[in-house]
């Protein structure tokens, strides 16, 4: 199962298929997600191949959640274009909520027939998921039962597992036994957490689940372990590098002949070979590693960048740094003032009238006021990620635009539709201007959302309504923000629209709303979430949109003068090694900043996805943005209140 991209060795954006010191699992990292999960499917499809020409049964250990969703389209794929016959195919499911209906929304027996077995020619009683249906006096002898069939079948070929964020492989929880069997076990809390949106609350998220356990698992012939995405990087190489333990499950794979990690680039990060490159292998010390490497060598002995000696740089591995680029001091200065180069008070260029010959910081511009347009994948990206540089280039009179791509409806709590709702209509009596129809619906509305069952779908009306919640808060913070209602883009693209977490394809109707906007603005600048570890995938999905739009108009003239800049913040913050472009923030923008997220009403307090942190969103961004200056600050530049930080898309960079 090699991979089909070239092999480009300790670059950025290569495939590793070798092993180092550090690493007590094999693993196979991928440029992109999609390119793993092809390779994966293929891996699979041969097998039952094989299997098929020898008259053999082949079985499957199958997972469920949003990483092995491509392998499962790849699947399907092959069936319909391929031939790709399932009939010799068995499965065993990982787990399942317990209790849960099988019909029900976030059950997983309907996860699989939606991805998997309504599409493919896969024999009904050649499928097995742990049954959450079952009253409890019967859950005993079934998971036994489970586990003999498995047996039954010859065992389990190849076992799909993702990695949860503790580290968790089916449910087995911190704890598990290596030994442990199929089980009814309790969800730890954290997992309770993490599924809190799909069931709308953590007080919906069933407390138990069956699942196979730690034993059962380490019995098939081989494992693949998939981790996409930033937010897999740390407990990834924690399970690869880091000591076999029961508190995370994922490491006992360490003692299995053949199960391997396939990573995609993103879900790397963590490890040695791509966070110190330096530690595994000599490398070419090219200016983005050096400064990498410098940052990190401060951060690591606590000290400035310009107080480091020779000394430091040999006792922590950077000999071949100081070897090749030495002394210490000359390095130093180099790094030091690439990085004080990236802090500019003029996010939009500053204009020619302003520049003094020396001023490094920022180049002359002759391009002012610039068009600015932002794009905010939810209607509060905008102004948690990068407030204080919206509040700045409004400021500096710049003619700024704000898009909202998505309408954020499904993160809108139902008491607050019905509060609308009920104001809506007090409004009406008050002026009398009620009649039959609207009466009618306003009745209607109330009676859904009052008695609506938490997994139940919205209705249009009610998704409006929501809609329309979210559109006035970011009127009102944008208007906090200086931003001409006439500047605002409610784009409400298709791939989003569907009422619920489980979201479309995206389309090239989405991806022709942006190339449209596009064309109406001819943007100078253009900013685009890069905060890619939003949990449901809508930031992703959101800047693969932008991107492939500058892709298709590369050739339009005010391409030329467009730059394109990635902002983190609401999930996710930049390494300062990364950082292109940083934009100082007064104490006075960090509260203005501060106000405008407070515009999110719908957002405040309690989120309805709050994702792995449980801090609010404006203090997540302000804690983000004050460590970041605290990091500057550290590494000997000036001291700020806070710092927000960009990177620049370059137009050969991959998608996400």
């Amino acid at each position: 199962m090699e991979p089909k991209t070239t092999l480009k060795k300790n670059a950025p954006g290569g495939i590793d298929t070798s092993r180092n010191s550090f690493e007590k699992i094999p693993i196979r990292v991928f440029d992109q997600a999609s390119e793993a999960s092809h390779a994966i499917a293929g891996h699979i499809a041969g097998l039952i191949r094989q299997r098929s020409q020898q008259e053999r049964l082949c079985v499957l250990g199958l997972a469920t959640g949003s990483t092995p969703i491509g392998v499962y389209a790849e699947l399907v794929r092959m069936h319909r274009e391929e031939g790709l016959s399932f009939k010799n195919v068995v499965t065993f499911n990982l787990d399942e909520y317990y209790p849960i209906q099988p019909n029900e929304l976030q059950s997983y027996v309907r996860f699989m027939h939606e991805h998997l077995f309504d599409h493919i020619d896969i024999p009904a009683e050649n499928i097995n998921i742990p049954d959450g249906s079952l009253d409890k006096e019967e859950v005993a002898e079934y998971c036994p039962q489970y586990e003999a069939k498995i047996e039954m079948m010859g065992g389990i070929d190849i076992q799909i597992l993702g990695i949860g964020r503790t580290g968790h492989i089916g449910f087995n929880e911190p704890g598990s036994s290596k030994n442990s069997l199929t089980r009814l076990i309790t969800l730890d809390k954290i997992t309770r957490a993490d599924a809190s949106s799909d069931f709308f609350g953590e007080e919906n998220v069933p407390r138990r689940a069956i699942t196979m356990g730690v034993g059962s698992i380490l019995s098939a012939r081989e494992i693949l372990i998939i981790a996409y995405g930033e937010h897999k990087a740390h407990i990834s190489a924690s399970a690869i590098e880091g000591e076999m333990t029961p508190s995370v499950s994922a490491s006992f794979l360490q003692e299995h002949p053949r199960s391997k990690f396939i990573l995609d680039l993103s879900a790397a990060q963590g490890l040695t070979r791509y966070r110190c490159p330096w530690l595994t292998d000599s490398i070419e010390w090219t200016k983005f590693l050096t400064r990498k490497a410098v940052l990190w060598l401060a951060q690591r002995v606590n000290k400035p960048i310009l107080k480091l000696t020779d000394e430091d740089y040999n006792e922590e591995g950077l000999q071949g740094l100081l070897a090749d680029h030495g002394p210490a001091y000359d390095i130093n200065i180099r790094v030091f003032r690439q990085l004080q180069s990236t802090i500019t008070g003029w996010p939009g260029g500053k204009p020619a009238k302003y520049y003094r010959p020396g001023d490094i910081r920022t180049e002359r511009d002759e391009i002012f006021p610039k068009r600015v347009l932002i794009f905010s994948p939810h209607p509060d990206d905008d102004v948690i990620s990068m407030g204080g540089t919206l509040i700045r280039l409004v400021d500096q009179q710049h003619e700024v635009h704000v898009a909202y791509q998505t309408s954020g409806n499904i993160a809108v709590f139902d008491d607050d539709a019905i509060r609308f709702c009920e104001f809506v209509a007090d409004y009406n009596q008050a002026f009398d201007l009620s009649n039959d129809q609207t009466k009618n619906l306003e009745r209607k509305l109330e009676g859904f959302l009052k008695n609506k069952p938490p997994e139940q779908v919205d209705g249009p009306e009610v998704q409006l309504i929501k809609g329309l919640i979210r559109r006035s808060e970011a009127k009102a913070a944008t208007r906090l923000c200086g931003v001409p209602g006439e500047n605002l883009h409610f784009l409400n693209m298709p791939f989003y629209e569907t009422g619920e977490v489980k979201k479309k394809p995206l389309s090239d109707d989405d991806i022709q709303i942006i190339i449209e906007l596009f064309q109406q603005i001819k943007p100078h600048q253009i900013y685009a979430a890069g905060d890619l570890r939003d949990p449901h995938g809508t930031h992703r999905t959101c800047l693969s949109a932008v991107l492939q739009a500058c892709q298709r108009t590369k050739e339009e003239p005010w391409q030329r003068d467009c730059t394109v800049y990635l902002y983190r913040g609401a999930w996710h913050e930049w390494e300062p090694h990364e950082i292109e472009m940083a934009v100082p923030l007064s104490p006075n923008e960090v509260v203005l900043k501060r106000n405008a997220i407070f515009k999110h009403e719908s957002q405040k307090d309690r989120a309805v996805f709050p994702g792995h942190d449980a801090r609010e969103f404006w203090q997540r961004a302000e804690d983000r943005n004050a460590q970041t200056a605290r990091l500057y600050d550290n590494l000997g530049l000036a001291e700020y209140e806070a710092i927000e930080g960009f990177v620049t898309w370059k137009g050969e960079q991959s998608l996400p």
